[in-house]
């Protein structure tokens, strides 16, 4: 039987705003309130808000906290201090991502992971059938709303709403602190876009208030609510993967340009083999890349080389709105892997050329 779709807090609102609202990663979300376009310039330029409370949110705490974050984490824990977060992976035992994470610090005894939406019972599974040492662990996220305000603008458009200086925020910390009138608000300096900003973690109960409040606060610097459309061409032009498209069970961090929160200074689940992957040196390498002639390339598209062999495949593609140009992510034979490689991408039996690229894609 297919489950039933869930939805978010503030499901209702976004249909009243207007939101075009689909299914995604189990959840009825809003993929866009007026064009993609638009919503997408809105954060690069100015301000917009994400409701991305279908992430998954779990507590993790207790003496043996920590053993279990490194035991089925990439990246060091270890390295945190309180207050900070990092972006890591669960590795699988076959060489690929079960999937990525954020991990956060707040005390020695205390952390919390997040996870996508569309992964939240099968990494709750991995984690508990890796517990062996009895880690505390609490599932929270059916009782959390995330808030992503998005953009350049986005201190000056909430700052009023706190007494928390947002400037002092560094990128990949924290705070907890009263925000809209609400205490033990989450204001993370993280994000999916590349346009600067936070994530608002708040409890379900406050959502409501706490969306409301920023939207008050922000009307004089224009703020919109922003769909997935838009989360999904914003993150491109950085190069951040997406689960399921550029990572998933089958792809080595390795492979992904994930080597730098891979960190062989401490075991983790599979770490000897990705160890020895990364010193042998892997066949396929994921690249981003930007179309040379019109077109828009897409997921699964075959990517050649000039004499037309199969070299690779495209994971994600769009029509970049920063860059008006034809952008996209995909594994490539290593060889080709090089930034400046010509490529060609085959967009409905034509062969275009493309060029592989330093990421981001978006150097703005």
């Amino acid at each position: 039987m297919e489950e039933a779709v869930k939805k978010i807090q503030l499901n209702d609102l976004h249909e009243a705003l207007g939101g075009k609202m689909v299914p995604f990663a189990g959840f009825n979300m809003p993929v866009r309130y007026s064009s993609d376009k638009e919503e997408h310039q809105c954060v690069r330029q100015g301000v917009g808000v994400f409701d991305v409370s279908h992430m998954g949110e779990f507590m993790v705490e207790g003496p043996h906290a920590l053993e279990l974050i490194q035991k089925v984490t990439s990246n060091d824990a270890s390295k945190l201090v309180d207050g900070q977060a990092q972006y890591s992976c669960f590795p699988n035992q076959t060489g690929g991502i079960v999937d990525d994470l954020i991990v956060y610090k707040f005390a020695d005894e205390k952390y919390m992971l997040v996870v996508n939406a569309s992964n939240i019972q099968k990494d709750w599974n991995w984690i508990n059938q890796h517990n062996t040492m009895g880690a505390k662990l609490k599932n929270i996220s059916d009782e959390i709303s995330l808030f992503a305000v998005q953009g350049p603008k986005a201190i000056e458009a909430v700052q009023s709403l706190t007494p928390v200086n947002l400037s002092e925020v560094k990128f990949y910390h924290f705070t907890i602190g009263e925000f809209a009138g609400v205490q033990d608000v989450i204001i993370s300096g993280t994000g999916y876009t590349g346009a600067g900003g936070f994530e608002i973690y708040v409890k379900n109960e406050d959502a409501e208030k706490v969306w409301n409040a920023i939207f008050e606060a922000g009307k004089d610097f224009d703020i919109k609510p922003i769909g997935l459309g838009a989360r999904d061409t914003l993150r491109l032009e950085m190069g951040y993967c997406l689960y399921g498209n550029d990572i998933d069970d089958t792809t080595s961090p390795i492979e992904a340009g994930l080597g730098w929160i891979t960190k062989f200074t401490k075991d983790f689940i599979n770490s000897e083999a990705l160890k020895a992957q990364k010193e042998a040196g892997v066949t396929r390498k994921l690249v981003g890349f930007v179309m040379q002639e019109r077109g828009i390339p897409r997921g699964h598209y075959p990517i050649l080389d000039a004499e037309g062999n199969l070299i690779g495949e495209v994971t994600s593609g769009t029509m970049s709105p920063s860059m008006e140009v034809g952008i996209g992510l995909g594994y490539v034979k290593t060889e080709f892997s090089k930034p400046g490689t010509e490529i060609f991408i085959q967009v409905r039996n034509k062969n275009l050329k493309a060029q592989v690229e330093k990421l981001p894609l978006y150097k703005g």
